[in-house]
């Protein structure tokens, strides 16, 4: 009977391993990854002590062998588990991933953030105590001397303010959805990259409540539609400076902060960013972002900023936005490949062409020897204008042929009481992507040029950029450009797009008066297919993706007063509006 007993417990003793097994084995197999070679011990709540004596809290994911493993480090304001924030549960997951594939992973809590002490001042005091979690690593006996970095967002950020002249054990770093320039990304445009910087903070503070007992009466803040009534309500609000107790109740210091500071060259931003972070890196860099992030322009930047130094980064770009799971997903799988063949030098399942890129329209991934691969920029010039008889909508051509001599401008008048609204792109919310964008065109003060349906396929693999012959009403003013596939049914898909805003003196003042403008519209890879049209917006306002112009030159904390502007493009032989596309296909 006891021998039976026994045989009955080691039986479910059995079971229950082997159903551990299965499901760790399958969730790999969900996200495509290799076989899990490793169980996980985890040790939380360690204190590693700062300079100042300021403690971050720390857990440490040890896999379970023999030998000593490489070491992957995260350090995040988001949570660095399920138990201290909902949040946490996704680094917490990434974590264990890694460790079952044989690295230690350490996940800290920046400065500030839940039970790590201090206060958090964002992108402050990545650097220093960055580095003194770097001191803290080469004291534990586990350490074998072999370090790499992974993380979203600011967890790409906080890899950048340590890479810069870094030990020599740190080799391999994978910014994903990120930047070395993150800090200014909200105020890059000169107007408030509003839409995104108000959900962050929104939804920071909600990962405050949620760490605080009784917190599940916040939870309905993260739920889609109350967060974006929420933020209209904020980025409809004037005075910007105030907007923020809109938002929470309560004013938000760096918010103030950045608000008085609103350009990237403002001496203010130099400790945080603004500098080049990318120089006198040693580390093997891999890039991973998407066409629809809102930190798209950085990644490039830095994978420029790289190759300049002499470096060969690896990039990865998919059909990607901001808070898009499957980049996630994508990035854990390329980590891995990419640890492996840094920190453990397996190069079995890195790819062999360091850029890999998703071609949108073609619905295929593409491997290439760098970014952007070779293709020939062609303009599509905007042509005249038709105006059906009774309606106000405006519409063109985009053709391959100058426009005429005579040909007339085209004109629209934007409102900053009723701004240009934002549909789709590149945004930090669940709207973010490819939209059909009929509704928006339909609008008055939206202009919109079209080719005639392709005879053949049209494929662009690079940076796009329009450029404009424009006069206003208005010194103080923006233009707005989006790229569209027109689908044979009528649909409008977004692609691209980008803004710019003027002011007294930043712009080209041709002999006429008129002022030739650019527009980086940011870069893509796309396929525009036979019978498909190409299509341009032009407008004034992209909101509240972007603040809007308020046409008076206020500062953009305190203005309050709205003029509407009267603008005309130009588009005949003396000016050659065209959108400059980077066409790769013959």
């Amino acid at each position: 009977m006891a021998k039976n007993k026994t045989y009955g417990v080691l039986g479910l003793a059995l079971l229950g391993a082997g159903l551990y097994f299965f499901r760790r084995q399958l969730v790999g197999r969900a996200l495509k990854l290799d076989a899990v070679r490793h169980k996980v011990t985890v040790h939380r709540d360690l204190l590693v002590t700062m300079p100042d004596g300021i403690h971050l809290q720390t857990d440490y994911y040890a896999p379970l062998g023999r030998g000593l493993f490489p070491t992957i480090l995260i350090r995040t304001p988001y949570g660095r588990n399920g138990r201290v924030t909902p949040s946490g549960v996704l680094p917490a997951f990434i974590a264990r991933r890694f460790a079952e594939r044989g690295y230690n992973v350490v996940i800290q809590d920046v400065r500030g953030r839940f039970d790590s002490e201090g206060k958090f001042e964002p992108f402050v005091n990545e650097t220093e105590d960055g580095k003194a979690t770097l001191a803290w690593l080469e004291e534990q006996p586990w350490f074998n001397g072999l370090l790499g970095m992974w993380g979203l967002s600011y967890l790409g950020y906080v890899q950048w303010a340590i890479a810069r002249d870094a030990p020599f054990y740190l080799r391999a770093l994978m910014p994903v959805i990120s930047g070395s320039r993150l800090p200014v990304n909200g105020v890059r445009d000169g107007p408030l990259a509003m839409d995104e910087l108000f959900r962050w903070i929104l939804e920071m503070d909600w990962m405050d409540q949620m760490h605080r007992p009784k917190g599940f009466v916040y939870f309905n803040r993260i739920i889609p539609m109350i967060e974006d009534r929420i933020v209209k309500r904020a980025a409809s609000h004037l005075p910007l400076n105030t907007a923020d107790r809109v938002l929470l109740g309560r004013e938000v210091n760096f918010y103030q902060d950045w608000l008085v500071h609103p350009s990237s060259d403002d001496p203010y931003w130099s400790p945080l960013g603004q500098g080049d972070l990318t120089e006198s890196v040693n580390a093997s860099v891999h890039l991973v972002s998407g066409w629809y992030d809102i930190l798209l322009r950085e990644t490039l930047d830095d994978y420029n900023a790289l190759r300049s130094h002499g470096r060969n980064p690896y990039l990865t770009l998919g059909p990607f936005s901001h808070i898009d799971f499957e980049c996630y997903w994508e990035s854990l799988r390329q980590a891995i490949a990419w640890f492996d063949a840094n920190l453990k030098r397996d190069r079995r399942l890195l790819r062999e062409k360091p850029v890999r890129l998703y071609v949108m329209g073609a619905g295929e991934w593409r491997e290439f020897e760098s970014w952007p691969p070779p293709a020939r920029e062609t303009p599509y010039y905007l042509i005249g204008r038709d105006q059906d008889a009774g309606q106000s909508k405006k519409t063109g051509r985009l053709s391959l042929e100058m426009g005429a001599a005579d040909a007339p401008a085209s004109t629209y008048r934007y409102d900053p009481r009723d701004p240009t609204p934002s549909v789709g792109g590149a945004m930090m919310n669940s709207h973010a992507g490819q939209k059909d964008n009929r509704k928006l065109e339909a609008r008055r003060d939206v202009l919109v040029f079209t080719t005639p349906p392709l005879e053949k396929d049209v494929e662009i693999i690079g940076p796009t950029r329009l450029v404009l012959y424009v006069r206003s009403s208005l010194e103080h003013t923006d233009f707005f450009g989006r790229l569209c596939d027109v689908y044979p049914d009528g649909r409008s898909i977004n692609v691209c797009d980008g803004l710019l805003r003027l002011y007294p003196g930043s712009s080209n003042v041709q002999p006429d008066g008129s002022l030739r403008i650019q527009i980086n519209l940011w870069a893509t890879a796309s396929l525009f297919k036979r019978t498909h049209c190409i299509r341009l917006q032009v407008s004034s306002s992209a909101h509240p993706r972007w603040s809007r112009n308020l046409g008076t030159g206020e500062p953009l904390a305190t203005g309050t007063r709205m003029v509407e502007a009267h603008q005309t493009v130009y588009h005949d032989a003396a000016h050659p509006s065209a959108l400059i596309l980077p066409v790769t296909n013959p």
